[in-house]
């Protein structure tokens, strides 16, 4: 794994979409996320189209079970 920027953020973005749950912090940090990095997800935004580096962020912030605490 190594530091990509637009890696991180598409890997963070897809996983706060795929696990959120009506109006809870994932959808808070997917709308910054959206808003103060101007990221706009492509139509095929998903974990197939993710880069190999992209896919092992996601894995890890699945394994971890990452929950995020900015309320």
């Amino acid at each position: 794994m190594y530091f990509d920027r637009f890696d991180i953020v598409q890997a963070y973005h897809l996983w706060f979409s795929d696990y959120y749950s009506g109006f809870d912090s994932n959808y808070c940090r997917k709308c910054r996320i959206e808003t103060n990095l101007k990221f706009s997800p492509s139509h095929f935004h998903s974990y197939e189209n993710l880069s190999e580096n992209g896919k092992m962020i996601y894995d890890n912030l699945e394994k971890s079970k990452f929950v995020s605490r900015d309320y």
